[in-house]
């Protein structure tokens, strides 16, 4: 039987570190309340959690849990043997391809080609699990090509845009 790594979750940069395990995941008490919204039944106590934001590549997300914000990094296995192994130093890599994260409903493309975007500026916004999602530059660049359009259905992996 194929043992399981635990993910190792940083909240707010650092200031809370702990382990959960996928099976453990699986099982917590969630249940949605509204749009983006959830109340979570944890060791008897009931917390409502707001969905923010997400930045897929670095795996950090973000939520607002009775009403004070908090930051998640969730580093999984491989996350962590690259940085056992240093890989990790020594600058990154630009990301020049923008695939779908999850399956979803592109709500609006807000980029052309040839524009000029920053880092962290808002690309597109994809409608996944009737939440929205802003899908945002990972990086400095010029949008080259827009592979999707306002209303179109796609998958994960689907390619969305591409930069230069």
């Amino acid at each position: 039987m194929e043992k399981k790594e635990p993910f190792n979750i940083a909240v707010n940069g650092s200031q809370h570190e702990f382990a959960l395990q996928p099976e453990d995941a699986k099982n917590l008490d969630i249940v949605p309340d509204g749009e983006g919204a959830f109340q979570i039944l944890h060791h008897g106590r009931s917390f409502r959690a707001e969905f923010l934001e997400a930045n897929y590549p670095a795996r950090q997300f973000s939520f607002r849990i009775n009403g004070v914000n908090y930051t998640l990094h969730i580093a999984d296995q491989y996350e962590r043997l690259v940085q056992q192994l240093g890989l990790n130093v020594g600058g990154s890599q630009k990301q020049n391809v923008v695939k779908a994260p999850m399956p979803g409903l592109v709500l609006n493309v807000m980029v052309a080609p040839g524009q000029t975007v920053s880092k962290g500026e808002p690309l597109l916004i994809l409608e996944a699990m009737k939440m929205e999602n802003v899908i945002k530059a990972a990086n400095d660049g010029i949008v080259k090509t827009v592979a999707v359009q306002k209303g179109a259905a796609v998958e994960k992996g689907h390619l969305l845009l591409e930069m230069e």
